[in-house]
Formats: C-alpha cells, sequence, structure tokens
C-alpha cells in the first residue's frame, strides 16, 4: 500500500491536471484599441501611427489629444493630398523672420466656392465677413527673450517639419517635438550650429 504522504500530492497533481484550461485574458495595447474603427474617433486616433500585434509590455506611448480648434482644419488635406506648400497659408513676413498663422479672408479665398455648404465653412465665412481673428489654439509658442528666424533656419537646409513634426500626415496637430531651450540646442549641437547664447538671446549690451 502506497504511503499516504505520496498519495495526497498526486491527488492534487491529478486534479489540476483535470481542470479545463481557460484562455488567458487578452492583452490589448492602447495603440491596438485605437486602431479599431469606431464612429467618433478621437484626435490621437487619427494622428497616431497604426502599430499590429503589439502588447501593452512594449506599445509606444499613445499620442497626445489635439487641441479643438474653433475651425476644423486638416494638414493632410491641404499638405497631404493637395500638396499646397507650407507658405500657401503660412505666409512669410516681409523679412521672412516670421510667418503668419491663416485668418479667415485668406481661406475665403479657395472656400467661397470650395466646399462652401460645409458647416465648418459657413462659421468660417462668418468670420471672415466680421473681419474677426479665429482663434486659434497655439501649439508652439516661443517666450519673448527668445529669438528665432524661419528664414534663417530654411536658409541653412531645416525643414518644416524638423520643427512642426509631420503635419502632411496628420488630420489634427498636437505638440509632437521638442521646442524647449534643451530641444533647440541639441538639434543645434547634431547639426553643429552654434550655440552661443546670443545665437536666440539678444543680450545686454
Amino acid at each position: 500500500m502506497m504511503p499516504i504522504g505520496r498519495v495526497l500530492p498526486l491527488v492534487a497533481l491529478v486534479a489540476l491536471w483535470a481542470q479545463p484550461v481557460l484562455p488567458a485574458p487578452a492583452i490589448i495595447s492602447p495603440l491596438a484599441q485605437n486602431s479599431a474603427p469606431a464612429s467618433n474617433p478621437s484626435p490621437a486616433q487619427n494622428n497616431a501611427p497604426a502599430t499590429s500585434g503589439t502588447t501593452a509590455h512594449n506599445a509606444p506611448p499613445a499620442a497626445p489629444r489635439a487641441p479643438v480648434q474653433p475651425i476644423p482644419f486638416s494638414h493632410k488635406q491641404h499638405a497631404g493630398t493637395l500638396k499646397l506648400p507650407c507658405e500657401f497659408c503660412h505666409a512669410p513676413s516681409r523679412s521672412g523672420d516670421t510667418v503668419a498663422i491663416p485668418q479667415a479672408e485668406s481661406c475665403m479665398l479657395c472656400h467661397q466656392t470650395i466646399d462652401a455648404s460645409n458647416p465648418a465653412i459657413q462659421r468660417l465665412a462668418i468670420y471672415a465677413r466680421d473681419k474677426a481673428t479665429i482663434p486659434w489654439v497655439r501649439l508652439y509658442e516661443l517666450p519673448s527673450f527668445v529669438t528665432f528666424s524661419h528664414k534663417t533656419h530654411l536658409l541653412h537646409s531645416a525643414t518644416c517639419l524638423e520643427c512642426h513634426g509631420p503635419v502632411a500626415e496628420r488630420v489634427q496637430l498636437y505638440k509632437e517635438t521638442d521646442i524647449s531651450m534643451a530641444g533647440c540646442i541639441s538639434c543645434h549641437q547634431a547639426k553643429k550650429a552654434s550655440i552661443d547664447c546670443d545665437t536666440c538671446h539678444t543680450l545686454n549690451q
């Protein structure tokens, strides 16, 4: 007769083996969830790249939510599909140091006839009629003590997407590049550009 000390472990082992095997709970990353079709996709869903087979353990961070703008505007449609250059809407100043944020009168040069029945375009027309400033939510804004010239950067082969991200791929924009002092210095070092203080700051004489 088998000793009781050996019988009990065998009984426990048989009981465990006989239990039905349940499927492990699926691990779905936020990115994989975002890639599923939805009736009302969030801005992050519109912008984040789709990745299949990604688990929660190795998923890249989800794209931050894009701010709600007063007029919906798709850079993907205008700069991507229609291939409009940046300066078509963002006209440079006379010096070339700054570029304009488009206002309704500029938009209506095209949209008087294009998609004129769209409710968003009709709101745009009201801004233009009233000569009102569209209160766009700024994504990138430098402090007043920082000097930045678009012209200088473009003349040194910098591209718009290096600071603003791949806007031609975005339905809605969100801040996705680092324009802090550390970010700018890192870029200057990589391109072997000056990092002297007076490159970006006007110092007291």
